[in-house]
């Protein structure tokens, strides 16, 4: 292993060395973005207020809210495991973000999550309602679409509660998800064992949402979106008794086959002159299946593909008044949900359940939630339309990943960013963003 200060001459160009004795020098300066626009929604004094762990030390340097910080910027800068915190432990943008002269390290980060429990579990739910009341007071949203889904999250050992899920033919937990699917929000997660149904406990995972929503925001219109996967009637009936619109697909059966009969006609009908081109029908009709307490509006859509004879059904049952292709329109524009759940699982790594407990793997997953939401609100809200659209990824290597010089002096310390740096003006149009956010902090 190279010793950092040596020198090492590369081979392409003898006149060329390099090594790792730069001296005070970041490659995170665009964190210092971050930190601004976190300072000025107050989300680092919320933490200070509403997070801690059930610590019996009487004193720790490293505070719980300061190492849940430090997670939350190094999720950012896509530092994602803990023994990272050793490599940046004297990083000058990390320690000026923290006010601290020296990071946590890896050690003090693994025995602060394992610190966590039921409680802190308790306060990550009570801080994504609260910094969400600060986001909205911002705007508050005429509606929200409550997009619901699963994922799975592998596991490579013998973790408490994982375990073989039979869709994705794979060992792991099977966590609930809610996104808002008009703005990326990530509005609830909770990690659940990998042999769980996509709908169990899903009514009770919502509930809190639905409260939230109808307490809070009682003009905000809500709409939910499922797979088959929640074709289930107890969510029917929360979302009709809770005042949500909903649309969810349901598994394909000989009732329902039957019921649509007349539209697979008509469809047969319609294609005996072209059976090349694509064709569709649209239809409805009331269904009661036999654990429902009353029949429920079906919207059916049949199609024939491009150059296919057999008939492919989509069945979703709703409480919505749109027509029929307007509410099947409604439903397969869920799959952006499947975007979010890419970019948090590459970009802010929510698969980081690595230890052999399972609430503290819920734990992990809540920081790395928390980072996902306070990164898109940052998106969405400071950046400039050019940049606002694109993925972490390349927000990061565009505005985060750019190289500082700290120079110190009597009275202030200057980071000196990259001369060369091509997003001079996005980075500038951030910082004048997050300056003219009017907001309502009390």
């Amino acid at each position: 292993m190279h010793n950092s200060l040596m020198d090492t001459r590369l081979e392409s160009n003898n006149y060329q060395k390099v090594n790792f004795n730069g001296g005070d020098l970041s490659s995170d300066a665009g964190l210092l973005l971050l930190k601004e626009f976190i300072s000025k929604m107050g989300f680092d004094l919320l933490l200070s207020h509403m997070f801690h762990t059930n610590d019996n030390a009487s004193f720790r340097y490293h505070k719980d809210d300061d190492n849940l910080l430090q997670m939350i910027f190094q999720i950012f800068a896509a530092y994602f495991q803990d023994d990272c915190a050793d490599e940046l432990t004297h990083d000058p943008v990390f320690t000026a973000i923290l006010g601290k002269p020296a990071l946590a390290s890896q050690p003090t980060l693994s025995r602060f999550h394992n610190r966590m429990d039921k409680d802190t579990l308790e306060q990550f739910d009570e801080i994504g309602r609260e910094f969400r009341r600060r986001v909205y007071s911002h705007k508050i949203p005429e509606m929200v679409l409550l997009d619901l889904d699963s994922t799975l999250l592998e596991t490579y050992g013998k973790q408490e509660g994982e375990a073989f899920n039979y869709h994705y033919k794979a060992h792991g937990y099977h966590p609930l998800i809610c996104y808002d699917g008009l703005t990326g929000d990530l509005l609830r997660i909770q990690l659940r064992k990998g042999s769980d149904y996509s709908s169990n406990g899903v009514c009770a995972f919502l509930q809190p949402l639905l409260d939230e929503f109808l307490q809070d925001y009682p003009d905000t219109i809500l709409y939910l979106r499922g797979d088959s996967g929640f074709a289930a009637p107890d969510l029917y009936s929360q979302c009709e008794t809770n005042g949500t619109s909903y649309v969810i697909r349901l598994k394909e059966n000989v009732v329902l086959q039957k019921l649509a009969a007349d539209l697979d006609t008509e469809l047969t009908e319609l294609t005996k002159a072209n059976m090349v081109d694509y064709a569709v029908v649209y239809g409805e009709f009331y269904y009661k299946a036999g654990s429902w307490d009353y029949p429920r509006r079906v919207v059916c859509k049949i199609e024939k593909p491009t150059g296919q004879m057999v008939h492919m059904n989509t069945f979703l049952v709703t409480n919505m008044e749109l027509l029929p292709e307007q509410a099947i329109q409604f439903y397969c524009n869920r799959g952006r949900m499947e975007n979010f759940i890419k970019e948090g699982k590459s970009g802010f790594d929510f698969a980081a359940v690595s230890s052999r407990s399972e609430i503290v793997n819920a734990n992990r997953l809540q920081v790395h939630a928390l980072a996902y939401n306070l990164f898109n609100w940052f998106r969405r809200l400071v950046l400039p339309k050019e940049l606002c659209r694109h993925l972490v990824d390349t927000i990061r290597l565009k505005l985060l990943k750019v190289a500082a010089r700290v120079v110190r002096s009597a009275r202030y310390v200057t980071f000196k960013l990259c001369s060369s740096f091509p997003y001079k003006d996005a980075f500038y149009t951030t910082l004048e963003n997050i300056r003219r956010l009017t907001l309502q902090l009390e």
